[in-house]
């Protein structure tokens, strides 16, 4: 009886089942890579909020250089204060002064408001402050004034000179002057009601009103 020989195909083509065996260095590369990009997208995260927390310090906390120039501008002397060291009353000023300049160098003044100011004084006498007013001030002397006005008549004449001289405030339009005494201007005036505003009427001031020529 003769042999029969078995004869197992050899397949000529390698199925692609390789791809599927575990490959432990693969597989821990492929885990290192993602720790390191994990680690890495958190270092980024925990850059970004310092660099924000350090913007929002910035923002909230002034540095000292911005609270000591607040401080300085808080120190300032208001404008009827600045007046008052020069020997002038407070009511030379109507309210409603909003800022001033003043040169040292030049004794330079300029005063301003939000808009023109007039009011009544003496039952007669019509003042007028436009929005800036400027001249130059030194102890008890205001000249070369501008932006101030008075109306005599039906004329507005402009105010050109203020002088102390005792305890009277004189007033100078150039070729004429009129002299009040210093308590008339105690209290500032206030826009459209002059000093008594809360009766709706003119306070009249004192009688002694010395008048002068130049």
């Amino acid at each position: 009886m003769k042999k029969q020989e078995l004869s197992i195909p050899i397949p000529t083509t390698i199925p692609f089942f390789d791809q599927k065996i575990y490959n432990p260095k693969r597989r821990s590369t492929k885990r290192i890579r993602a720790r390191n990009r994990d680690s890495n997208m958190g270092f980024f995260i925990n850059q970004s909020f310092i660099v924000l927390l350090s913007i929002s310090l910035l923002i909230v906390s002034p540095s000292p250089v911005f609270a000591s120039e607040n401080a300085v501008v808080s120190d300032r002397p208001t404008a009827y204060e600045f007046i008052n060291s020069f020997g002038f009353p407070t009511g030379i000023l109507p309210i409603g002064v909003v800022g001033y300049d003043y040169d040292p160098s030049t004794g330079k003044f300029a005063a301003y408001f939000d808009g023109t100011c007039s009011f009544s004084v003496e039952g007669s006498y019509q003042l007028k402050y436009k929005s800036a007013i400027n001249g130059y001030i030194s102890m008890g002397e205001l000249t070369r004034l501008e932006g101030v006005s008075v109306k005599l008549f039906w004329f507005w004449i402009d105010i050109v000179d203020v002088k102390r001289v005792g305890d009277d405030l004189e007033f100078s339009v150039g070729i004429a002057g009129a002299g009040f005494p210093v308590d008339n201007f105690v209290e500032s005036p206030q826009c459209g009601c002059g000093l008594d505003c809360m009766n709706f009427k003119v306070r009249k001031l004192k009688t002694n009103v010395t008048l002068s020529s130049y």
